[in-house]
């Protein structure tokens, strides 16, 4: 390697070590990625030779692949002269088990484009422990045969991992067997069904194979990503963090989306690298900063606390410490909204992605919702049927047959309750489950979706069932939103005439449910109102109706179990007392199949309840720390 390529670097970019990209959407992210490939396949053939093209698997390069596909069919993107090598596959596995890169990689790419497939090089989960490093030889061969890899596609794991490349990776790494870590296991487990079920190994590219590459594209989508995009990106060399390695690239760039670059120096503290544009929402952001940061409540910070943090250019803006310090006081205390400063009597429509996201993430604000008489109707937009262990399926057959046998309720049900017994005995581990078991787990997430409902106070009239086409593969991976599900969400809207309606506005789903299902929501708001403009604008109910002016509800986005919305983003703080709190954290109990051990939990061990509750506190503890108000709990929601 001969070191970075010399560029102009803005100041904002200079802590970066890698360059980067930033986009407000995936798809943008997707089209720039796809148009680089593009470019760099037609480049190759207009040489005379084939283009060889290094690929990654996971849920951000679908969006890619997508657009690739697109490119071929819409624009004539041909990959007839195009070789391509994938990063990793795990060991053992079968090509055709659906968590194979192997059929990933068919199912999303080469299925739909003119590949031959003599030319796709794919590693073999299948191969006997003693032929492992006979393939690993052959495949770098085949690499070197074709003079290199022209553009090399990279994820990023959370310890920074790149293919399957864990901490401790060298820089001279070649393609080869690895045992996964730890935390990679538990990140998979979701696709899986149990961490139990994630191999143990796998066989990776090296990283010495990846920066050979002539150009490398990272990408990484996600608050969840946040932190090992400014490690990889800003941080010192370490092969700890192999990710780190790819500084050493004279043309890698990293392509984020707005969440995953939250916490680059230039989205985060712009003002300590340059001079900065002052907005009323970067001045918020600075002074919280700075209060966190000197451990001062806003009020207090002084002169000498701005100067000496980059902040005084904020400073000569207002004149004094104290007036920049009231303004940004008084803006965070106007966000701040009891049940008297709540929605009365209006229409409101919960979207809740799975079958608990309601309770989990705004329980304490439904339960005020409802004692000030609102008409509220919660829209379960997927069954989370994929999310029930098979123990519970098992304990609630218990129950049927129990009944059953002392009730006389006949053979239907002692068959049926065979059946799926039946099924449950033939499933291989870490496979989809038979349709009739499918059915029963939904069927438990629907009649616990309903407890939470009434312990806030609700019945089961409010409780609507979606049931999302897109969601219905069996597996983690789901299809692209498409005109049905926008269909039932639009129907649901055109039904409801919703005065406002809460929405997950978060991009941490570890399995992007959150993230497709504002989509469908999107989708179906924009068919409903080709012009309507971000940001509240609906009339108070009365008066829109008595006006006659266009039906257009406000958005509030709550996010889910994994991250609360910062304060600085925050437009409105519900406070919640220490019995609403409670009453919130009953509605969770509720999820039953959800409690104890959660299928999906992430990196975090807790119970979403206990995830829940240290958020909305913590979130009063950092409004107290502040000099703000003292309350218990606080939930947090931006308006869109």
């Amino acid at each position: 390697m001969t070191g970075r390529r010399p560029r102009l670097v803005p100041p904002l970019e200079q802590r970066e070590r890698i360059p980067t990209r930033i986009f407000d959407d995936h798809g943008a992210l997707a089209r720039a990625v796809a148009l680089r490939i593009a470019e760099t396949i037609r480049t190759a053939n207009a040489a005379g030779r084939h283009a060889v093209l290094g690929l990654a698997t996971g849920s951000t390069p679908i969006g890619v692949y997508r657009e690739l596909v697109r490119m071929h069919r819409e624009e004539g993107l041909s990959f007839a002269r195009v070789e391509t090598f994938n990063l990793d596959e795990y060991l053992p596995m079968a090509p055709d088990s659906p968590h194979a890169y192997h059929r990933f990689m068919w199912t999303h790419l080469f299925s739909h484009i003119d590949i031959p497939a003599a030319q796709v090089h794919l590693l073999d989960g299948t191969v006997p422990a003693d032929a492992v490093a006979e393939l690993c030889a052959a495949y770098e061969a085949a690499i070197t045969a074709l003079g290199g890899i022209d553009f090399q596609l990279l994820g990023i794991g959370k310890t920074g991992h790149i293919g399957f490349n864990e901490p401790g990776s060298g820089l001279e790494s070649r393609t080869r067997r690895i045992l996964l870590d730890r935390v990679t296991r538990r990140d998979a487990a979701s696709g899986f069904f149990s961490e139990g079920a994630v191999p143990r190994e796998a066989i990776t590219m090296g990283v010495a194979t990846i920066l050979e590459a002539r150009e490398i594209a990272i990408l990484a989508t996600g608050e969840h990503k946040a932190a090992i995009i400014r490690r990889a990106v800003e941080g010192e060399i370490d092969h700890r963090v192999p990710a780190t390695f790819l500084q050493h690239h004279p043309n890698a760039t990293c392509f984020c989306d707005d969440a995953a670059a939250a916490e680059l120096t230039r989205q985060a503290t712009p003002w300590l690298v340059d001079e900065v544009a002052w907005t009323p929402a970067l001045e918020v952001r600075a002074v919280l900063w700075l209060a966190e940061r000197t451990g001062t409540a806003i009020l207090k910070l002084s002169e000498a606390d701005y100067t000496e943090h980059h902040l005084g250019a904020l400073l000569a803006r207002h004149g004094e410490a104290g007036e920049v310090n009231g303004k940004v006081f008084w803006s965070l205390n106007e966000r701040i909204r009891g049940r008297s400063k709540l929605p009365r009597g209006a229409r409101v429509v919960v979207f809740s992605p799975h079958p608990d996201d309601d309770v989990i993430s705004m329980g304490g604000i439904l339960r005020k919702l409802v004692l000030n008489g609102n008409d509220v109707v919660v829209a379960y937009m997927t069954s989370g049927n994929i999310a029930v262990f098979d123990h519970d399926v098992r304990r609630h057959l218990d129950l049927l047959e129990r009944i059953a046998a002392e009730r006389g309720l006949g053979d239907g049900v002692t068959a049926h309750v065979a059946a799926v017994r039946e099924a449950l005995a033939a499933k291989v581990p870490g496979a989809p489950d038979a349709p009739a078991v499918a059915d029963l787990k939904r069927i438990i997430r629907e009649s616990e979706a309903v407890s939470g409902l009434e312990t806030v106070g609700l019945t089961a009239a409010a409780a609507r069932f979606l049931d999302l086409p897109f969601y219905h593969t069996g597996t983690i991976e789901k299809r692209p939103i498409g005109p049905a599900d926008v269909a039932i969400v639009r129907d649901l809207l055109e039904r409801e005439r919703p005065h406002y309606c809460f929405v997950a506005g978060d991009l941490s789903d570890p399995h992007g449910t959150h993230r497709m299902c504002k989509e469908a929501i999107d989708r179906a708001l924009a068919e409903l109102h080709p012009r309507r403009r971000h940001g509240p604008q609906t009339p108070p109910p009365d008066a829109a109706e008595a006006s006659g002016t266009a039906w257009t509800p406000e958005i509030w986005l709550y996010r889910g179990a994994w991250q609360e919305w910062p304060i600085s983003e925050a437009t409105w703080l519900v406070p919640l007392s220490r019995e609403e709190l409670r009453l919130k954290i009953q509605a969770i109990f509720k999820h039953q199949s959800q409690k104890d051990s959660a299928p999906f939990p992430g990196q975090d061990d807790r119970e979403f309840w206990q995830r829940v509750e240290a958020r909305n506190t913590g979130t009063a503890e950092l409004l107290n720390h502040l000099g703000l108000a003292e309350y218990n709990a606080i939930e947090a929601y931006v308006v869109d």
